[in-house]
């Protein structure tokens, strides 16, 4: 199946993609992905996935120029000659000469200055070694002064987004700005699979729990969720969100799942202040 895409800043970016965190050595996963349809990967050094995502691109057969492929420069790398040497080992565990989007995974939280990590970012996009840059884990006034500071355009924030989790501030300011939102655990790592308000949704549209919340973000026009599974069964279920829709009503009715505690994503000493 085509999957839809997005589109901002020049990048084309896939609606939907496939997440390898705490996959590990994934390969044979990744290329199972590729085969049933899925055209953007999303790995990070942090995930220990990247050779494992380089070696299912090659069994899968899919052309490299089909597949949108991200990946993530830690925050232990983000002064200008680390996040560089960062970004060399990153394309050769891939076995890839360029990624499509490098994105800062988490704020840094040493001190170094946002305008240096910013110009290594913008650097590795000049030299042909990203086609396109981003933020992952960034508020609004961090992505704001990246924003100033990268004298590349911004095209993507990475973040946590599931109904769950108010996201309502961040995605103004995405909408605002062009940006595309990548949406990470947005199956709220299984945590919403027994909801009653999702469960009764997924029965009146004959789908399942997992399709009606990637339904649900889809539905918010600049969002583009990461699902992450090993089983092939469930990868092509989180395909397979394109042929319905939910009512303004079922949308309203999971918007109001939102609760306080719904983050998971919340590394001590990491994170910075969610808006």
């Amino acid at each position: 199946m085509m999957v839809p895409e997005l589109s901002a800043h020049g990048a084309v970016i896939p609606r939907i993609g496939f997440g390898t965190s705490q996959l590990g050595d994934c390969g044979e996963i990744v290329a199972t992905a590729l085969k049933l349809g899925y055209r953007h990967v999303d790995t990070a050094w942090k995930y220990g996935s990247e050779q494992g995502v380089g070696e299912g691109i090659r069994l899968s057969g899919v052309p490299r120029k089909d597949i949108f492929l991200t990946t993530k420069v830690s925050h232990e790398y983000l002064r200008a000659a680390d996040f560089a040497r960062s970004v060399d080992e990153s394309l050769k565990r891939l076995q890839v000469d360029y990624v499509d989007a490098l994105l800062v995974h988490w704020p840094t939280i040493d001190n170094i200055p946002l305008a240096e990590t910013m110009g290594a970012l913008a650097k590795a996009k000049r030299e042909g070694k990203t086609r396109h840059v981003g933020v992952a884990n960034f508020n609004i006034a961090l992505i704001e002064e990246a924003m100033r500071l990268c004298p590349e355009p911004l095209v993507t924030l990475q973040a946590e987004y599931h109904p769950y989790l108010d996201q309502s501030k961040v995605l103004a300011y995405c909408r605002s700005k062009g940006l595309i939102f990548m949406a990470y655990c947005p199956l709220a790592r299984g945590r919403m699979f027994n909801d009653p308000v999702l469960s009764e949704i997924a029965r009146g549209n004959g789908k399942t729990i997992a399709q009606v919340a990637l339904r649900w973000l889809l539905q918010q026009e600049i969002v583009a969720p990461i699902p992450r599974s090993s089983n092939p069964r469930h990868m092509a279920e989180s395909l397979d969100v394109f042929n319905f829709s939910l009512t303004d009503d079922e949308m309203k009715r999971i918007y109001a799942l939102k609760r306080p505690d719904g983050r998971i994503a919340n590394p001590a000493g990491r994170a910075p202040e969610w808006d």
